[in-house]
This record gives C-alpha cells, sequence and structure tokens, in this order.
C-alpha cells in the first residue's frame, strides 16, 4: 500500500494523533509546555486533514508545527519520550511530510541528542529515514547530519561504531545517488557552457546543480580528511580514521565512476586529489626493503601498514579499472608500483596482496589492452604490461627459488606419512621445493582474500602455496585478453596492439608457464598451463610472429619429450630464445628448462629415436597429456602453424617413435613391436590411449584437406625435412628409421588429392629421394607412399576427368617414371607391381598417360634380375592382350619399342622369345586395325605437322618420308632386325623367323616406296651386321649351354652359332626378292639392290664355313628361280623350248590356268592384288623387262663366276697352313647352280665365257675331301660311282651342250671347248688333278680318324666323262668346228694316257673302256677324216693313230681289217706296212718272260696272235684285186706272214734243243701248231692264185721256210709232228727239175 493513497493518509493522520495523544500523556505531569504543543498540534491536525483536500501536501506546508510537538519532546532527554517523539518522526519522515525548515530544525535536534551522547542508534536510524526517504535535506543541513553519523561513529561503544559506520556507508551512497538521479532529471537539458579549464579554485562549484554540489563537497572532504586535512563542508568533525577513508573512497569510485567520468569538477577531484594522495601513502610501503635494519639507513623508515596499504591497492585497482582514460599518467605510477610491490624483498603479506590486485586486474581483458595501447605501445613510456607480465614471472621463480624461514615448512616436500593425505592435492613441485595449489577463484572473477579483511589491523600469516596459486591464477589469466576472439580482431590497428602485447608478455609468460608446467603435478593444473600455452601459441601464429609462436610450440614440444632428450630442432629453438636475454627490473629471467627429477607416474619406456640418450627413455602422463595438446594444438591451429610444423612434427614423430607406433597401409600409425633393443613398455593407461593418439594422429593428418595452401606447404616442407633427417639417420647403419614422415605425407597426399596441382612435385620430388635410400626398410615405404599416391590419384575422381587432362595425368604418372632411375630392385618391383595394378584398374582410362607407363615397363636394365625384367614382362603382355585398342595409336610405337628391349634383355632367355612372340602379335594387330590406325595417326601427323610449321622446325620422327603406318611397320622390322643380332642363338633365331614371316605376311600392307626402305634400311643392314658378327664371332668352343644342357658340336662355337643367323637371315632376304621382286623392281634401284645381294651372296658362299656357304649356294637358287614374268606357263614353255620342242603360249587370261591366284574376297588379297596383281595378270612390256632382266641375270652370273674361281682356287702356300678347302656339297651345290643360271644368260653365252666355266669346273672337281667325311661322299671306295659333284659337273656341259644342240649355228662353235674340257677330265682316270701343293692320299689308304685330305676316285668320272665324249662325238662329229678344232686328234691324243698304261691304270676298266671308245670314236672318226682327207686337216691324226694302234693293238686289228686294210688305196704306204709290221708282232705268241702269269691271261694272248695271224693270213689271200693298190695290200701281208712264220719256227727249234728232256709250254706248242697249219693253208692258197699275182719275193720267202721246217723233224711232240707232216706235204710241187734261164722270151 502506497504512502499517499487514502487508507494510508486516513492512517498516518490517525497514528500522528495518537502518538501526539501519547506525548501529552507522557509530558502531562513533568513538562507540561510539551503537553499543550502536543494537543494543539492534534487541533492542528485535524483542522489541516478538514481543510485540505490533499492532506499530505497539507501536511508538509505546516510540518514544521507538526513536527514542532516532538522535537520539543526530544528536548526533554528522557529516553522514554525521545524514543517516542523519535518515532513518530521517522513516521512523518516516511510519508515524506517533512519540510525542508522542518528537516533542519529536526536535524538540529538530532546533533543536540548526539552531544548528550542519547539514543544513539535511534538517531542514526532517523538520520538515515531522513536522507533516504527524501531530498529535502541540502548543503549544510545534509553536512551536518552526515558530521553526525561520523561523530556517532567514534564513539565508545562498539554497536554504535559500526551502526554508524554502515549509516555513513549508506548515506555518502544516498548523496551520489541524489547526483545521479538529478544527472537523470536533467539529462535532455542543454547545459551552459563548462567553465574554462585550468580553473584552480577548488572551491568553485557555481555550475553544479545542488544534488552534485553536495556529493562534490562530501567527496573533496573525504579525501581531506584521509590526508589528515580539516574539512571545508564537514564542519564539526572531530576525528576520523584513514582507513575508514580510504574505504569510503573506494565504495564512492566504485560504485559511481560515471559521475566522475561526466562532471569535469569530479574528474578535476579525481586528478588533484585522490591521486596524489594515494601516492603519498603508498611511499612507506615502496621504501621499505625487507631484513634491512634500521641502523643501516640514517632516517627511520616508516613501516608499510597492512591496512592502509591493503585498502590503498583496492583504491587504485578501482582507479584503473574505472578511470584508467582519464589517469592515463596516473595509472602508469600506479602499475609501476604494483610491479615494485612483487619484488622478492618486500614482505610476504605485500606480495600477496600485489598479486591479488595484479589478479584484479588481469581478469579484465580491455585493460590489458588498454594498458599495452597507451603504455607499451607510446614511445617514451613505461613498457607497464610487459613489466607486469615479468615480475609475475619473476615473482613464480622466487616462490621456488627464493623461501623466507617463516615458509621454511613449504621447502621440503611433506614427507612420511603426511604424504600420504596430500599426494592427492594438487601441488607444484620443483626442484625439492613443493607447493600446495588451492583453489583460488572461478574463471572470470577476482575472489581476492586479503583485499577483503578489511577487519585486521596487522598483516595475517600467508597459507602456504596461497601466493603460488594466486599467481598461477593470474598467469593464466593474464591470456584471458588473447582468447578474447571479439569481431574487431582485425580492425584497422587493432592488431598492431595484439602484437604489441605479444611481443610484450611473450617472454616473462613463456618462463613462467614454462617453470608451471614443469613444476605441476595435478592434472587439471596442468591442463590449464598447456591450455595458456596453446592460446599464446595460437595467437602468435595469427599474428604471423614467428619466434614467439615457435617459443611456446617449443615449450610444449620439451614438455611432452622425456627430460633431457636431445632433440636438435628444439635444442635449437631454444637456443635462440635463451639468446634474447630479455630482464625484468635488472633480474633475467632463465627459461628454466625441465628437470627430471619429479615426480610423475611413468607411463611408458621405450627407445629412443635420437642417438644420444642410450638405453631406454621414459614417457610420464604429463608427458603424454603435453602430445595431446601438441596434437590438438596441430589439429586446431594448424593454419597458422607455418614453419612450426617442423618443430610439432619433429616432437610429434619422436614421441610415435618411444611408444612403439609403425606406420601401416595407409599412412595410419598403429602400435606395432619396437625392433631392436628391449622392448617398449608400456601401461595399461598408456594402451588404451594408443589407439586415441594413432586416432588422433591421423585426423589431424586428414584435417590437413581444411588447411590453406600456403599452411599445407608449410606441412609438407616440414614433413619432407623430417624424412630428410629420417634418411639422414638411417643412413650407415641397420638401425629400424622412423618412418613416420613418409607415412604422413602419403596421409596428407591422400587427403588432398582435390589440389594435386599444389602438392604433388615437392610431395613426390621428396618421395623419390626416400626411395634412393640405401636403408631398405626406408626406401620400402617410400615406394610404398609414392606408389599409394599415383593409384589414388588415378582413382580420385577429378574434374574435368583425368584422361581429357594431358597436364595433369602426366603430374601424376611422372614420379612412376621418375622410379626408374632407381638401381635397387626392390623399388623397381614396387613400381612395376604398382603399373600391373593401374593396368588392372585403371588401363581403360590412360589416355594420354600411355607413354609414360610403357616408358615405365621398357625401363629394363640387364643388370637388374630376372624377378623385374618378369614382372614387367606381365605388365607388357597385359598391355598387349587387353589395352593395344585402347590406347591412342601414336602410342604402338613406343609398345613395339618396349617389347623389343624384352627381347634384347639377356637374363631371362624366355621372355626374349615370348616378347618376339608379342612383336608378331603386335603385327597382327596392326594388321587388323589397318584402316583404323592409319586414319588416327594421319590426323595425328597432320596436327603435328602444323606444330611443327608453326615452330618453324621440320617434323622428327623416325622414317620420317614414310607415312605414318608405315612408319610403325619399319619400327617393328627395325626391332626385329636388332633381335635377330642378338648375342643369343635361340633369340636370333626366332627375331628371324619372325621378320621374315612378318614382312611375308603383311608386307602388302607397305605402300611402295616405303619398301624402299625395308630393303635398304632394314634388310641391308641387318644382312651387314650379321656378316660383321659372324666373321668375327669366336671360335673356342662353348662348354655347355648353361645349366646341363648340352650343345650338340654343330653348335658348339660362337661361330657356328653365327652361322646359323647368318643361313636364315640370307635365305630369308632371298626369299623376300624372289617373292617380292616386281613389286621391288619399280623402285627404280633395284639393279644396286640385286648387285648388294648378290654380293651378300657371294661373302657367304665364300666363307669359311661349309654350313653358310652352302646356304647361300641355295639362296642363289632361290633367286635364281625366278622367271619372266611370273607365270607357270612360261616355265614349262622354257623347259620346251629347252628340249627342242617349240613352244606353245597359253594365253594367261584365258584359262584359270596355273598361273591364275583364285581370288578371295577378304581384304588381304585385295591389297595384294592392289600392289602386286598387276604384274600378275599382265606381263610388263616385253623388250624393257627383257633387257632389265638381262642385267640382272649377268650380274648373277658374274658372281657365280667370282664364288667360283675364289672357292676352287687351290691354296698357294705349304698345305701345313691349309686354311679351308670347301666342301663337297658346296661345289656341288654350286656347280648345279649353273644350269638354272644359264638358262636366263644362253642367249648371250659367249666361248669366253665357257672357259671360266671350264676353269670352275675343273678346279671344283679337283678338289679333295676330308678323310673324315669321305665315307658319306664315297658309299664304298670299292663300289666305282660318280659323286653328285661329278654328276652336277657332267650334267652342266650336258645342258650346256643341249642347248648348243638346239641352238643357233654360232653356238657350234662351242663344241670344241666341251671337248676339250670333257677330256681334261678323262685324263683324271690315270693322272688325278692336283689341288695346290697338297698331299693327297688315295681313297684305299685313308685312315678315317685322321684329318687327311683324300683325292677322289676320279675313275668313274673319267670313264663316264670318256664315255659323254664318244656319245657327243656321234653326234657331232660332222660338224665344221668339230673338225676344223681337231677334236678327233684331241681324243686320240688324250687316249694315249691309258691305252699306254694298259694295265697299270688305276682301274682296269679304263683301259678297256679307252679301247672300245677309241675304236667306237675311230670308227665314227675315220669315215670323217676319209671325206676330208683333201683338206689336210686330219694329217697330224695318223701318226697319233699309229701311236695310239701300236700302243695296243687289240680289237684294233679287227679295224685294221675293216676300217684301214679295206681301203689301203685312200691311205699312205708307209702306213699300211707299219700296220702290216704291227700285225706280224701280234702275231707272235711270244713267250712271257714270268712263269707265274695266270692261265687266263696266257690263253687271252694266244687269242690274241691268232687273230693277228688270222688278219695276216686274210690279206694275204685276197683274189678279189681289182687295183693295184689292193695287190699290193696282199703282197705286203704275205711277206709280213712268212717273215714273222720264220720267226717262230726257229725259235721253236732253239727252245726244243735247250729244253732237253723237258716239254715245252704248252702255249708255245699251240703257237707252232697254229703257225704250221698256217703255212699248209698259205701253202694251199699260193697254188689257187694266179701265178703273176705272186711275186718272185713271195716265192723265195716261201722256199726258205723249208730248211727250217726240216729241223722242226726232231721235236718231240706228236701234236708239232702231225701239223709238220701237214706243212712239209705241200712242198712236193716245188720239186721240179730247173728249167732254162729262157722265160718270156729271154733268156
Amino acid at each position: 500500500m502506497s504512502t499517499s493513497s487514502p487508507e494510508a493518509v486516513k492512517k498516518l493522520l490517525e497514528n500522528v494523533q495518537t502518538d501526539l495523544r501519547s506525548l501529552s500523556m507522557e509530558c502531562k505531569k513533568k513538562f507540561p509546555p510539551v503537553k499543550e504543543a502536543a494537543e494543539s498540534g492534534i487541533v492542528k491536525i485535524k483542522t489541516i486533514a478538514a481543510r485540505n483536500t490533499d492532506v499530505l501536501a497539507g501536511l508538509k506546508e505546516n510540518s514544521s508545527e507538526v513536527v514542532q510537538p516532538f522535537l520539543m519532546g526530544c528536548g526533554t532527554k528522557e529516553p522514554k519520550i525521545t524514543q517516542l517523539c523519535l518515532a513518530a518522526i521517522q513516521r512523518l519522515m516516511s510519508h515524506e511530510v517533512v519540510s525542508e525548515a522542518a528537516a533542519g530544525n529536526i536535524i538540529n535536534m538530532l546533533w543536540q541528542l548526539m552531544e548528550n551522547g542519547l539514543e544513539e542508534l535511534k538517531l542514526l536510524q532517523t538520520v538515515l529515514v531522513l536522507l533516504t526517504t527524501n531530498t529535502v535535506v541540502h548543503d549544510e543541513v545534509l553536512s551536518k547530519a552526515i558530521v553526525l553519523c561520523f561523530r556517532l561513529h567514534f564513539t565508545k561503544d562498539n554497536i554504535t561504531n559500526n551502526t554508524a559506520a554502515a549509516t555513513v556507508r549508506q548515506v555518502v551512497t544516498v548523496v551520489f545517488e541524489r547526483m545521479v538521479a538529478e544527472d537523470e532529471r536533467f539529462k535532455g537539458i542543454v547545459e551552459q557552457p563548462p567553465p574554462v579549464q585550468g580553473n584552480t579554485n577548488r572551491r568553485s562549484v557555481s555550475t553544479l546543480r545542488p544534488s552534485a554540489k553536495d556529493a562534490y563537497m562530501l567527496f573533496q572532504d573525504l579525501c581531506q580528511l584521509v590526508n589528515a586535512d580539516a574539512p571545508y563542508w564537514l564542519v564539526g568533525m572531530t576525528e576520523m580514521t584513514r582507513t575508514f577513508g580510504l574505504e569510503l573512497l573506494e565504495s564512492v569510485l566504485n560504485d559511481f565512476p560515471e559521475v566522475f567520468l561526466q562532471h569535469q569538477e569530479f574528474s578535476f577531484l579525481l586528478k588533484e586529489r585522490v591521486c596524489p594522495l594515494v601516492i603519498k601513502l603508498f611511499s612507506p610501503n615502496i621504501k621499505f626493503r625487507q631484513g634491512s635494519n634500521s641502523a643501516a639507513s640514517p632516517a627511520p623508515v616508516e613501516k608499510p601498514y597492512f591496512p592502509i596499504c591493503m585498502r590503498l591497492l583496492r583504491v587504485v585497482s578501482v582507479l584503473i579499472k574505472h578511470f584508467y582514460s582519464l589517469l592515463v599518467t596516473e595509472c602508469e605510477i600506479f602499475l609501476s608500483l604494483l610491479v615494485k610491490f612483487l619484488d622478492g624483498e618486500k614482505p610476504q603479506w605485500l606480495r600477496a596482496v600485489a598479486v591479488e590486485s595484479v589478479h584484479r586486474l588481469c581478469v579484465q581483458p580491455h585493460l590489458l589492452r588498454s594498458f599495452c595501447q597507451s603504455y607499451d605501445m607510446k614511445q617514451h613510456s613505461t613498457k607497464v604490461f610487459r613489466d607486469i607480465v615479468n615480475a609475475l614471472g619473476s615473482f613464480i621463480q622466487s616462490l621456488f627459488i627464493v623461501h623466507n624461514a617463516g615458509n621454511a615448512a613449504a621447502v621440503s616436500a611433506p614427507a612420511g606419512g603426511a604424504s600420504g593425505t596430500l599426494t592427492t592435492q594438487a601441488a607444484l613441485e620443483y626442484r625439492g621445493i613443493w607447493i600446495p595449489l588451492m583453489t583460488v577463484s572461478v574463471q572470470g572473477s577476482a575472489k581476492a582474500t586479503y583485499l577483503e579483511m578489511l577487519d585486521k589491523v596487522e598483516p595475517p600469516s600467508i597459507p602456504e602455496g596461497y601466493a603460488m596459486s594466486v599467481a598461477f591464477m593470474v598467469a593464466l589469466f593474464s591470456l584471458t585478453w588473447s582468447t578474447e576472439n571479439s569481431q574487431e580482431w582485425f580492425v584497422l590497428g587493432a592488431h598492431l596492439v595484439w602484437e604489441e602485447m605479444v611481443s610484450a608478455c611473450w617472454c616473462g609468460l613463456l618462463a613462467a608457464l614454462s617453470l608451471l608446467l614443469d613444476a605441476s603435478t595435478d592434472e587439471a593444473a596442468t591442463e590449464n598451463i598447456l591450455k595458456a600455452e596453446l592460446t599464446m601459441a595460437s595467437l602468435c601464429g595469427r599474428l604471423g610472429l614467428v619466434t614467439p609462436r615457435d617459443a611456446f610450440i617449443t615449450a610444449i614440444c620439451k614438455a611432452s619429450l622425456p627430460p633431457h632428450y636431445a632433440l636438435t630442432v628444439l635444442s635449437s629453438s631454444a637456443a635462440n630464445l635463451s639468446s634474447k636475454a630479455y630482464s625484468i627490473q635488472g633480474q633475467s629471467v632463465q627459461i628454466i628448462s625441465p628437470s627430471s627429477d619429479s615426480h610423475q607416474q611413468v607411463v611408458a619406456v621405450g627407445q629412443p629415436l635420437t642417438a644420444q640418450p642410450q638405453g631406454t627413455v621414459v614417457l610420464t602422463a604429463k608427458n603424454i597429456q603435453c602430445m595431446r595438446t601438441l596434437l590438438n594444438l596441430a589439429h586446431c591451429h594448424g593454419a597458422v602453424l607455418g614453419t612450426s610444423w617442423q618443430l610439432v612434427l619433429a616432437t610429434l614423430q619422436h614421441l610415435v617413435w618411444i611408444l612403439g607406433l609403425k606406420p601401416a597401409v595407409g599412412g595410419a600409425l598403429k602400435p606395432g613391436r619396437a625392433v631392436e633393443g628391449p622392448s617398449t613398455v608400456l601401461t595399461t593407461a598408456v594402451m588404451t590411449d594408443l589407439p586415441v593418439i594413432s586416432n588422433i594422429l591421423s585426423r589431424l593428418f586428414e584435417s590437413s584437406q581444411y588447411l590453406d595452401d600456403v599452411s599445407l606447404h608449410h606441412l609438407i616442407n616440414a614433413l619432407c625435412s623430417l624424412s630428410l633427417e629420417a634418411m639422414e639417420m638411417a643412413y650407415g647403419n641397420n638401425k629400424e628409421p622412423s618412418l613416420f614422415a613418409v607415412a604422413k605425407l602419403l596421409e596428407t597426399g591422400l587427403v588432398n588429392m582435390d589440389r594435386i596441382e599444389i602438392l604433388w612435385r615437392p610431395l613426390t620430388g621428396h618421395l623419390l629421394e626416400v626411395c634412393q635410400h640405401p636403408n631398405s626398410r626406408m626406401r620400402e615405404w617410400g615406394a610404398e607412399a609414392l606408389t599409394a599416391l599415383i593409384k589414388a590419384g588415378l582413382a580420385y575422381k577429378h574434374d574435368p576427368p583425368l584422361n581429357l587432362l594431358l597436364s595433369k595425368m602426366l603430374l601424376l604418372l611422372n614420379p612412376l617414371r621418375e622410379l626408374s632411375n632407381v638401381l635397387h630392385a626392390d623399388i623397381r618391383q614396387k613400381q612395376l607391381e604398382c603399373v600391373l595394378q593401374i593396368l588392372q584398374s585403371h588401363g581403360d582410362g590412360l589416355g594420354p598417360g600411355w607413354p609414360l607407363v610403357l616408358g615405365v615397363i621398357g625401363a629394363i636394365r640387364n643388370d637388374q634380375g630376372e624377378s623385374l625384367i618378369r614382372t614387367a614382362f606381365q605388365c607388357l603382355q597385359l598391355v598387349v592382350t587387353d589395352f593395344l585398342p585402347t590406347m591412342p595409336c601414336t602410342c604402338l610405337q613406343i609398345v613395339v619399342d618396349v617389347a623389343g628391349s624384352f627381347g634384347l634383355q639377356n637374363q631371362e632367355l624366355n621372355i626374349s622369345l615370348t616378347s618376339i612372340g608379342l612383336l608378331w602379335n603386335i603385327s597382327d594387330y596392326f594388321f587388323q586395325r589397318g584402316e583404323a590406325i592409319t586414319q588416327e595417326l594421319e590426323r595425328e601427323e597432320e596436327v603435328q605437322q602444323k606444330q611443327a610449321q608453326e615452330k618453324g622446325e621440320t617434323l622428327n620422327r623416325p622414317f620420317h618420308p614414310a607415312p605414318p603406318f608405315d612408319c610403325l611397320w619399319l619400327c617393328l622390322y627395325a626391332k626385329l632386325g636388332e633381335l635377330c643380332v642378338d648375342s643369343r642363338p635361340a633369340v636370333r633365331k626366332s627375331g628371324g623367323q619372325t621378320l621374315f614371316s612378318t614382312i611375308a605376311a603383311h608386307g602388302t600392307l607397305l605402300q611402295q616406296p616405303t619398301w624402299h626402305i625395308v630393303v635398304w634400311k632394314v634388310l641391308f643392314q641387318l644382312l651387314d651386321c650379321v656378316r660383321t658378327s659372324s666373321t668375327t664371332a669366336d671360335k673356342e668352343k662353348i662348354e655347355s649351354g648353361g645349366g646341363n644342357i648340352l650343345i650338340h658340336h654343330s653348335r658348339d662355337t660362337a661361330e657356328k652359332q653365327w652361322a646359323e643367323t647368318w643361313v636364315m637371315t640370307l635365305a630369308g632376304v632371298a626369299r623376300i626378292f624372289n617373292t617380292r621382286r616386281y613389286l621391288l623392281q619399280k623402285l627404280g634401284d633395284f639393279f644396286e639392290a640385286w648387285e648388294v645381294l648378290l654380293n651378300h651372296i657371294q661373302s657367304a658362299a665364300l666363307s669359311k664355313n661349309n654350313e653358310v656357304s652352302l646356304a647361300a649356294l641355295k639362296s642363289f637358287q632361290e633367286i635364281l628361280q625366278i622367271v619372266t614374268p611370273v607365270k607357270d606357263s612360261d616355265k614349262a614353255a622354257d623347259t620346251l623350248a629347252a628340249m627342242g620342242v617349240p613352244a606353245v603360249l597359253m594365253d594367261p587370261l584365258s584359262a584359270s590356268g596355273p598361273g591364275r591366284p583364285l581370288v578371295h574376297s577378304d581384304s588381304l588379297v585385295e591389297r595384294l592384288t592392289r600392289y602386286s596383281g598387276a604384274e600378275m595378270q599382265a606381263p610388263p612390256p616385253v623388250e624393257e623387262s627383257a633387257l632389265d632382266d638381262l642385267v640382272l641375270w649377268w650380274s648373277a652370273w658374274n658372281t657365280w663366276y667370282r664364288i667360283g674361281t675364289e672357292s676352287t682356287k687351290p691354296p698357294s702356300g705349304p698345305t701345313e697352313k691349309l686354311s679351308f678347302i670347301p666342301s663337297q656339297p658346296f661345289l656341288t651345290a654350286l656347280i648345279q647352280i649353273f644350269p638354272a643360271l644359264y638358262l636366263h644368260i644362253k642367249a648371250n653365252f659367249s666361248m669366253e665365257d665357257l672357259k671360266k666355266l671350264g676353269v670352275i669346273l675343273h678346279g671344283a672337281v679337283s678338289v679333295p675331301i676330308s678323310s673324315d667325311a669321305s665315307p658319306f661322299i664315297l658309299p664304298s671306295f670299292t663300289e666305282a660311282v660318280l659323286t653328285s659333284l661329278q654328276e652336277a659337273v657332267l650334267t652342266a656341259l650336258d645342258v650346256l651342250q643341249k642347248a648348243i644342240c638346239v641352238g643357233p649355228e654360232n653356238l657350234q662353235v662351242m663344241y670344241p671347248a666341251i671337248f676339250q674340257q670333257l677330256l681334261l677330265f678323262v685324263e683324271f682316270s690315270c693322272k688325278p688333278p692336283q689341288y695346290g701343293r697338297m698331299e693327297t692320299k688315295l681313297v684305299a689308304n685313308a685312315k678315317y680318324n685322321q684329318a687327311e685330305w683324300v683325292a677322289l676316285n676320279y675313275v668313274p668320272f673319267a670313264e663316264r666323262s670318256l664315255e659323254v665324249v664318244v656319245d657327243l662325238y656321234q653326234k657331232t662329229a660332222c660338224h665344221k668346228a668339230v673338225i676344223s678344232e681337231k677334236v678327233l686328234q684331241n681324243i686320240i691324243k688324250t687316249l694315249r694316257m691309258p691305252l699306254g698304261l694298259k694295265y697299270a691304270c688305276p682301274s682296269e676298266s679304263t683301259w678297256k673302256l679307252a679301247v672300245s671308245s677309241l675304236l667306237k670314236v675311230l670308227s665314227i672318226g675315220l669315215p670323217v677324216a676319209r671325206q676330208h682327207s683333201s683338206s689336210g686337216k686330219f694329217d697330224t691324226m695318223w701318226p697319233e693313230i699309229l701311236f695310239r694302234i701300236h700302243s695296243f693293238i687289240a680289237g684294233v686289228v679287227q679295224l685294221i681289217s675293216t676300217e684301214i686294210l679295206p681301203f689301203a688305196n685312200f691311205i699312205p704306204k708307209e702306213f699300211v706296212a707299219q700296220i702290216m709290221a704291227m700285225l706280224n708282232k701280234g702275231s707272235i705268241h711270244s713267250q712271257a718272260p714270268s712263269f707265274t702269269e695266270a692261265e687266263i691271261d696266257v690263253r687271252m694272248r694266244e687269242e690274241f696272235s691268232k687273230v693277228c695271224f688270222e688278219t695276216l693270213l686274210q690279206f694275204s689271200f685276197s683274189n678279189k684285186v681289182s687295183t693295184p693298190q689292193e695287190g699290193y695290200i696282199s703282197r705286203m701281208a704275205l711277206s709280213v706272214l712268212l717273215k714273222r712264220s720264220q720267226d717262230v719256227l726257229r725259235r721253236y727249234v732253239e727252245d726244243e734243243r735247250l729244253s732237253g728232256r723237258c716239254p715245252l709250254p704248252r702255249q708255245q706248242v699251240t703257237e707252232i701248231i697254229f703257225v704250221l697249219k698256217a703255212i699248209s693253208t698259205l701253202m694251199d692258197s699260193l697254188k689257187k692264185t694266179q701265178p703273176e699275182n705272186v711275186d718272185g719275193n713271195t716265192w723265195a720267202q716261201v722256199i726258205a721256210l723249208y730248211p727250217t721246217l726240216v729241223e722242226c723233224i726232231t721235236c718231240s711232240s706228236s701234236e708239232v709232228s702231225a701239223a709238220l707232216k701237214e706243212a712239209l706235204g705241200p712242198f712236193k710241187d716245188f720239186m721240179q727239175p730247173p728249167v732254162s734261164k729262157v722265160q718270156n722270151g729271154e733268156s
């Protein structure tokens, strides 16, 4: 119910009337005046109530009168009356019905009561009610009321004192509240301008409004009083205490700061009065030094007084807090004082109070900021903020270092039983000093203990650890300014303040925090300290203050590691710090390094990563706590760490190592076992923590995806340099390396794939270095990380996709290629496995990356070992089988190169061979996809051409002028060509087969000009290489082919193995020339190519290797099988022509003859016909083509001739140095080539050429064979067989002779030459040819196991040659050339030797054949000779025939009887005479000198003699004498016969005589019988003959026989006697008497 409601008013009136009545009752007896006044007062009130509508206003107007009775009542000084009056007055006051005048009266009355010491508490109550209920009391009245309260405060009564003190406080507050209310009322009114500044009259308050003026006067007097001066306004003050005054000042300043800030007058008071006062009162504290005795200083120093000192500090706190902006300079002084109070030499309580004051300031961040702005950032000002922080640091240090005697208890850690109770308490412990920590305050407020001890006069004793606890809190709260993450963080200029603050305080703070952190034994305290350090670090980071940031991070790092752990990164940054010497008021602050003797719980024991501390190191729970803070720092503030990543990561690396975390897949760290030394020991506490720590570690690097690019770079650089250190440490020892950095680089890379361009190069660049490290574990992880990143990079969904981004694809794959330069096999293995995985997972999308991938697969070297090559080859196989269609065609050439390089590697033969198979598959692919590849390559070519033109360069690619698709083929051929000259025979063989098969199968796809390159750059180049290698190959025997493989003797030297290659290559090239001749012939330089090919054939044929030389001839044969044009019908025609049958040409287009290909509808055949079909269908114009061909064939002939001459030329030197003798098969093949070659050149084959041929044939036949080969060439030396070589020679001559036979006339001049050649061979029958100066043995004498040279059995060959001669002569005897060149004479001359040797011939058959041949030849030749007797061409022949006949005469007698004697008239007389003499000789059956002669021979001789004799007889008795010549033959024959008979008879007689009783040999007996029979026959003939036909000499000879016959009578043989009887009988016709000499009319 309010005081103005009607009920309240009514009640008031009633109450007042009741009070007046009571008063009148009380005073009725003793004080009648009072009674009257009371009663009149009742009337007065009733009147007021009746008259006024507003009763209260009426009351107030008449309040003096209303109050008067009560005042009088108080004047009675009767306690009961006084109490009643005061109560009534209070009731009136509370209803605000007291006027100003009444109030004054009341105050005066109260003053009197006070002076009389009556009702003191009631007085105070009344004053309070009066002042608080209304504002009527002003000026002097007010001051009087206030003084009244003050005076009551100093009474003897304690209760009164305290109540008065409270009242004074309330009154002072009321005064100022009134002023505030007044200001509120006048707020909107414009004030008159304030008085001029500098007005020093402190009483000039005329400008103030009433309440303000009261307040002003009151405050001013309070100052006066505290300063012990007389008050201006509070008149009547008798005494006053400073403590109370200071408390009042403090409360006013604290409660009404706006008064001082809004009114200049008050501000002036503050500056001019309060501050000097405070400074003055501080002086004893400042000067005092604890422990200095007064004797030392002349003037005794006033001791600091706790109550005042403490109150002063409270005032200072308020001043600084509220009026800092007004009192900048003064605050500077106050703060400096505060700093001084923290000094170690001050009393302990003073320091405690000072710390509390500092604490109060520190919880107000804006204040700290202002200090910094106002002092530290000004030029000539004290660095207040810095000093505060540093002083704090010193203070904390001093607590640990200097303990005065009073606190001795704290010096040592609690011992014995006590420690059990205390260990749970939070405390700090450092170097044996143990200081407990107390809960000092809640965060954000400053609840001080000592500053609140207003009732204490003496300084209280300080509980142990209190100052430290407060300082600890201060140290933490001094940071609150930095955590204020207000919006105006980087407002212009704001960050300068921050920077200044940081640079001012970081050293001191770091010193304090490090020490506290080191000393802390309580987890919560540690957590707070770490939080503070963390905050500082991140702030410095945000401000870009590197040194302080690194300093705080270093502190956390050091705290994480075991004590004295030598970590270079940290020690170097700590050294930097300690070199920055900073001091606090002359004392230097050491940054205390952690002590080791802490009582911490050990949670882990592990191996140090550094080399320094030997053995194990321990980690405590606090270390782990710090580690977590470190992780937190990195996780939340990674963006501002910059270069300090290095410190953080280095520390984490060491911790991870000590805890035994090892990297697992993807780079995450998992608990693993340490490899060396005692295993890591972990307590269960930390074991449960490990997965968490590992997880946080991974999350830390995962969060790198939120870092900006620069920070990411810092992180990566830090990891790289960490890794470099780890690499350094891992050099030269087998200790397991730290893989932390590599693993984390991997993790970082994996989460930042989206900005791969930024981090890829530094990341992979470093990992590549790691991959080259000698330590295998390190390398392995480097490669693991690198390959994982590459795979992840390819798998990442880039936008746009990778295969459209050439640069990004190359960026990703480049490191993979770089790995190829690493020499370590394990790395290459990883690289290739990675390639395999990439192919399997992303093969289809590699696009522009193919060249790089293929480059990696192909980067194999021979020193790499098989497994690597095998893995790489797997990749290649995968590419060839699956990915050829998906890669750009421009990469196909690289595929070919790579496949080729696998063929050329020499580690694994099977791979080489398989890769050749791959090349074949690739060629198949080219063939099938030809069209598509061509188009794509041509498009690409155009693009490149354009680019090249723009740059002004020429397009540079292998085989450039050829079209791109052809170039692809050429590269394939070139690769296969390289394989054909590999050092391993199997590879060469396979390569060669593939090369020639490919060219044969797919060569048709090439354009014509490309063939030029194929021939010259591929085939001939290959031939050159093979030839060079073959001729220089080693002749040393190869023992075995590696392993247990035995090598056949035909391949047991490198030379023999190369021979095989040469053979194959030459054959392949020849085949191409054969099958593609018409394609090649259009190239323009076909003749040069042909020459080169022939040159190769020649050099191969002349090589000293039988296999090569023989194969060369086979190739020669192959290229000779080309006919012009390629049609079978023509071949048939040629053959017919050779046989002399006129050719009937088939029309090539009419029938599907054997020459027409059956056209298939597939593209291959169409393409084939496009290139070569034209030639197949229509022969080229005959003249040109034939001429061209002739040139080729003659070139071939010259080559053949050179091969022949070279190979058959006998060695010139002595035979020991025998170099090489061509084999029989070679010579055979060589000669067998001639017929085929001759077919092409017969038209122009000249005599000169024939002679050349002869030389070669002769040379070839003369070559001996090696004894160990002879059994294979001559099946058995007893059989007379021709060798195939001899067959070939005869065939060659046969072909020639047949060609001459059907050829034109002019060819026939060659017959004599052919005869001459054959006759040379005939001579071999008796005189084998010599081969140089070489000794040869006859076949029969050769020993097969010795390397001797055996002369062939030439007899069959000579005999066959002789038969050929006879046959040929039969055909050609009448030819002019044969006659004119005296062929017959030559034949006869040649036969001289076999005929002369007779039985001495190597073979008896020879002589017989010679005779029969001679007889045959003469039987043909003599008629010819007779025909041409006149020409004189046969003149020389006759002596020759005579010589022949003389030298043998067997069946010749028959010849004489048929061919000579009947035609004696054509034959010279002497010849006939000599023939006769010869017959005579033959007919004598003389005794052979030897008795051992075989019976058969004797019988033969007999027969022969008989034949001769009969021939003589035959011609003796010719009756048909038609010409004188014939008669002359008869006479001659007769004369010879008779002479012969005479000789036989004489010899018989003699032999008979000599033999005595021995019978003569049967043959001699037979001969004599035969002669005797002949004589009797002769006698018969003579009887029948016309006498005129018988010459006189004949008679004389016949008669002369008689005496001899008579002598034979004595013979003993009855057969002879019988024959003798018959012979003697006819002589009876001569027994006539002599007639006269007259005959024919003469006498």
